[in-house]
């Protein structure tokens, strides 16, 4: 809700408090201070929209999850690179119920500015290989497909591949 520069400022400012209190003697309200300054600085890596918009994806809540997303304001500037990645992964998997090509522009952007985790990569590869499979350019669904099969360490996604791999086969 904070500006990433507003977050920043807010830690440092508990920072130098909780030093003048731990001078003056009051530890116990340096270490609140201190603990108050790690959520900012939690807070500044992990945007608390986009923590509630995970949340609501997760109780299959789309419109919820895009309800929270609106609120993001000027993401090029509210959110660091690898939150963009997020806030655009997110609106992928939204619009990939509702249109396709707004669900792959959004995908290929979240690539470009990049996921954190393996799995959020092969997922977003394995939507681009959907989408490009729907629009029949067999050659760019099936390298997407090797690419989301080769970072799916923990197999999460294997039976999707294989479906994908089986409608593949029958174009």
């Amino acid at each position: 809700m904070f500006n990433k520069n507003i977050k920043l400022f807010l830690a440092a400012a508990a920072i130098g408090y909780a030093i003048y209190q731990f001078i003056e003697g009051f530890i116990g309200n340096g270490i609140f201070l201190c603990f108050l300054s790690f959520i900012f600085i939690f807070l500044y890596f992990r945007n608390e929209i986009i923590l509630l918009s995970f949340l609501r994806m997760r109780k299959q809540d789309l419109d919820g999850t895009e309800r929270w997303l609106t609120k993001i304001k000027n993401p090029e500037a509210a959110l660091t690179v690898k939150q963009q990645g997020y806030y655009n992964y997110l609106h992928g998997i939204i619009y990939s119920q509702k249109n396709l090509t707004q669900a792959e522009k959004y995908f290929k952007k979240a690539l470009k500015l990049g996921l954190n985790m393996d799995y959020d990569v092969a997922m977003a590869k394995l939507s681009l290989a959907g989408i490009a499979m729907q629009k029949r350019r067999k050659r760019e669904a099936t390298t997407l497909l090797q690419e989301a099969k080769k970072l799916d360490k923990n197999n999460m996604l294997t039976e999707q591949i294989k479906m994908l791999q089986q409608q593949m086969k029958r174009i």
